[in-house]
C-alpha cells in the first residue's frame, strides 16, 4: 500500500503495480490493463494483464448522450456507472495477487478548456471503496484550473517509457501527438478519427470500419475534403485539444452538407483527410510509434505513410490496444509519488506539476 506524503521524496528500484483504466471517446469500451511499473535510474514496465470490457449497447447510448443531460441527470448516471466500472474492475482483479491502487482516467462528459470546463465521471469516493484498493484519478482538472488545456496527458509516459521515439502518435476517436523536441516535449491533439468513422460505419449498420476497408472502396469527394481542410482548428497553434463537442459542431454539419454522398465516399473522404493532416505534423527524421485502434484501419495507415517521410512503427497488439490505460496506470503512480506528471510545455498551463486526486478506501 502506498503512503503519500506532501513531501515524499521519489524511490529507487521500487515496485508498483496498479491496474490502469481508460474509457475513451469511441466508446470501444473499458480498457483495463494490470502493469508492474519499476524505479531504478529510469522507468520500466512489465504488462502482466490487460483486457477490454466492451460497453452495452444501452451504455453506449447513454455515454454518447452525457454532454445532453441536466446536471442532476448526469449525477445519477454517473452513480450507475460507478458500479458498472467497479464490477469490471474487481472481476479484472480476481486473479491478480498484488493491486496497490487503480489508477483512473473517467469517462469525459464535456471537455472545453477555453471556458475553464472539464468533467470525467467516475473519479470518485464510492469507486474506491467499492474496490477495497487507493483510487487514483481526476487527472485534467487541476491542469485546466492552472490555465492549461487539460490534454494530452500521455506525453509524460511517452518521454519516460518509450523514449526510444522522437514522436507518439495514438489514434483513438481523437489523433494526438507528442514530440521530443531538444529536452521538451510538445503535444497536442490533431483532429477527430474514430469518432468520426465509427460514426459514419454506423450509418451502414457497421460498429465500425473494420481496416479501412468501406473506405477503401469509396471515391474522394473534393469539395468535402477542401471543407474539412479548412476548419480553423488545424492552423491553430499548440497546445490545443480537443472533445466531443469539437466533433460534433465542426465536422458533422459538413457531413450533413454531403449526406447525399455514399457513406463509402465519405469515409473515403474523410479518412484521406485525417490521414493527409497527421502526416503533415511529423519530420524526415522521425521515429513515430503509433497507436490506438486507429493503427488497425489499413487504409488511414497507408494514407498516412504515404504522405510522410518519417518513419512509423506498429509495436505488439497489446501495446497498440491498451498504452492510454499503461500511461494512465503511470501517471497514478507519478501521483503517488509526488512527481511531476502534467507538463507546461504540452498543456499551456502555468507551470509543469502533479495532478491527480487520492481516494483511499473507507474499509
Amino acid at each position: 500500500m502506498f503512503n503519500f506524503q506532501e513531501d515524499s521524496k521519489p524511490l529507487i528500484n521500487q515496485h508498483f503495480n496498479v491496474i490502469g483504466v481508460m474509457s475513451g471517446t469511441s466508446l470501444d469500451g473499458l480498457d483495463l490493463v494490470a502493469v508492474e511499473f519499476v524505479k531504478k535510474e529510469s522507468w520500466g514496465f512489465s504488462i502482466k494483464k490487460a483486457k477490454t470490457y466492451s460497453y452495452s449497447p444501452s451504455w453506449k447510448t447513454t455515454l454518447s448522450n452525457l454532454a445532453d443531460q441536466s446536471s442532476a441527470e448526469i449525477k445519477t448516471i454517473e452513480k450507475q456507472y460507478v458500479k458498472l466500472l467497479a464490477s469490471h474492475i474487481l472481476d479484472f482483479m480476481k486473479t491478480l495477487e498484488v493491486v496497490d491502487a487503480v489508477c483512473a482516467h473517467g469517462h469525459t462528459v464535456f471537455h472545453e478548456p477555453e471556458k475553464g470546463i472539464t468533467l470525467q465521471i467516475g473519479n470518485t469516493q464510492e469507486l474506491a471503496d467499492l474496490l477495497k484498493v487507493p483510487l487514483v484519478c481526476d487527472f485534467r482538472t487541476q491542469d485546466v484550473a492552472l490555465g492549461g488545456q487539460g490534454a494530452p496527458l500521455v506525453p509524460i509516459g511517452d518521454q519516460k517509457l518509450f523514449s526510444d521515439y522522437t514522436a507518439c502518435l495514438n489514434l483513438g476517436g481523437f489523433a494526438n501527438v507528442s514530440k521530443t523536441i531538444g529536452n521538451k516535449i510538445h503535444a497536442y491533439d490533431i483532429g477527430a478519427v474514430n469518432t468520426v468513422l465509427n460514426y459514419l460505419a454506423q450509418q451502414e449498420g457497421m460498429e465500425y470500419d473494420a481496416g479501412g476497408e468501406l473506405a477503401k472502396r469509396g471515391t474522394l469527394i473534393p469539395a468535402l475534403a477542401a471543407d474539412l481542410d479548412a476548419i480553423p482548428f488545424y492552423q491553430k497553434s499548440p497546445p490545443k485539444s480537443l472533445g466531443i463537442e469539437w466533433m460534433k459542431s465542426q465536422i458533422l454539419p459538413l457531413l450533413q452538407r454531403y449526406k447525399q454522398k455514399s457513406i463509402p465516399d465519405l469515409l473515403h473522404t474523410y479518412t484521406y483527410h485525417i490521414g493527409k493532416q497527421i502526416a503533415c505534423c511529423f519530420m524526415e527524421e522521425d521515429q513515430v510509434l503509433i497507436t490506438g485502434g486507429g493503427s488497425k484501419n489499413e487504409y488511414l495507415i497507408s494514407v498516412i505513410t504515404q504522405s510522410s517521410t518519417a518513419k512509423f512503427s506498429i509495436p505488439e497488439e497489446v501495446i497498440v490496444d491498451f498504452k492510454e490505460a499503461l500511461i494512465f496506470g503511470f501517471l497514478g503512480v507519478l501521483r503517488l509519488e509526488n512527481e511531476v506528471n502534467c507538463l507546461a510545455s504540452v498543456t499551456g498551463c502555468k507551470y509543469d506539476h502533479c495532478s491527480g486526486n487520492i481516494f483511499y478506501p473507507n474499509i
